[in-house]
């Protein structure tokens, strides 16, 4: 392997597209949010004087720096062996969300995770007792990354409520929101951490779930809560012998809370393609992305693929990664009231095959994460594109599980 390379950052193509307004629901979630904050406004100003996002970024590693973060991730139950019988493919039911239906006063199809597996187990491509079942996350390993004072933020019910932008969650008990907000997505923070172990030891793992690319180690966002990409990342470095790692996100947003993290870390290469008109429209994050090819809204199948034909082959010569960590949202799809692109089911089969070839002729183990997808056809589209994967080879899903990519 090459030695390090010095970040490029590669010109963006700009969209033309005028930004889009949100959606009249969301609008409604919006107004009922600054309500619930103006009542509670005494909640929320406690809360942000404990948090206290100043000088002490990275808190969680303070008092002893890297030793600390690395003493931490040495001594984290989140990697395992996982039996030659499993697949690298990672789900829990504890994943999905719901409670008392607040989860569908937010667009995201907080059951996805498990509908996709109840497809692949319906097509017989997968069997449940094949399935890799994470642990949870827990405080100590959020701490890799996460300040103490940004967990601390989380035990205010209105704070978790804002990020996951159902405000209603503001008026719950916070060990309500724990247990059937928070719990479910540190499930798939050790989904996501897991991933990147087994995709080095088999070539390839899914995390069906993750991909929370709004969080960053300071705040949450966007339905993120906890930055499990990042967390990943340093997981990897650490316990996997890795030093350079390639971020291949294709979600419809652009993933700000990674490019925060890793802004001036020479070991992650951030190829971002998104629709800049649409959230978060973090102007300060996108100064931080090595390869930004940015989609307008509106473009459709052939551009988009087109695009990304472009995009990897620049990726390939510019870098040279021992992992890929690719964020494969589906919120690309044609009809996304928050994506504005117009990507059919199909070019999202072809859009997962394209990168995981490019992974498979580099030799360079990937992990798929499902992230954003705001249509009930999502799940449906993600397992479709996974049995397309399983027939072109490109993942090994069935008898024979220990296949790697060389």
């Amino acid at each position: 392997m090459s030695s390090v390379p010095t970040r490029r950052h590669v010109a963006p193509i700009h969209g033309t597209s005028p930004p889009i307004k949100s959606s009249a629901t969301l609008l409604h979630l919006k107004n009922l949010r600054h309500s619930i904050k103006i009542a509670f406004s005494g909640d929320m100003a406690a809360t942000s004087s404990s948090r206290g996002e100043s000088s002490d970024t990275a808190a969680s590693v303070s008092h002893g720096g890297e030793s600390v973060r690395r003493n931490r991730i040495l001594s984290s139950k989140l990697y395992f062996d996982v039996p030659a019988s499993k697949i690298p493919l990672i789900y829990s039911s504890s994943y999905d969300i719901a409670f008392l239906g607040m989860e569908k006063l937010h667009p995201f199809d907080s059951s996805k995770w498990g509908r996709i597996c109840r497809f692949l187990i319906a097509e017989g491509l997968l069997d449940k007792k094949h399935i890799v079942e994470p642990l949870e996350a827990k405080r100590e390993d959020l701490l890799v990354v996460h300040p103490e004072s940004y967990l601390d933020s989380l035990k205010s019910s209105l704070n978790v409520a804002t990020i996951v932008e159902v405000p209603p969650v503001a008026l719950l008990p916070n060990c309500l929101v724990d247990k059937y907000v928070l719990h479910p997505f540190r499930k798939q923070v050790g989904g996501t951490i897991l991933a990147a172990k087994l995709a080095k030891e088999r070539g390839w793992a899914i995390n069906v779930g993750g991909g929370f690319h709004h969080c960053s180690a300071q705040k949450g966002g966007g339905f993120c809560a906890y930055a499990d990409i990042s967390l990943c990342i340093q997981f990897a470095f650490t316990r996997l012998d890795i030093s350079r790692v390639m971020i291949i996100d294709l979600d419809a947003h652009q993933g700000n809370g990674h490019e925060k993290d890793f802004s001036d870390d020479r070991r992650v290469y951030i190829l971002d393609m998104y629709n800049p008109a649409i959230y978060p429209l973090d102007f300060e994050a996108r100064r931080y992305i090595t390869q930004k090819v940015e989609v307008a809204c509106g473009t459709n199948t052939d551009e988009y693929l087109s695009k990304l034909d472009g995009a990897l082959k620049v990726a390939g010569g510019a870098f040279d990664p021992e992992l890929i960590i690719y964020n494969a949202g589906t919120d690309i799809l044609d009809g996304d009231p928050l994506g504005k692109l117009k990507i059919s089911p199909e070019g999202i089969a072809t859009r997962d095959e394209k990168v995981f070839t490019f992974a498979r002729e580099r030799g360079i183990p990937l992990l798929m994460l499902t992230s954003g997808g705001y249509m009930k056809s999502s799940a449906r589209v993600i397992a479709d594109s996974i049995i397309n994967l399983s027939k072109k080879s490109l993942i090994t899903i069935g008898n024979d599980q220990n296949v790697t990519i060389t």
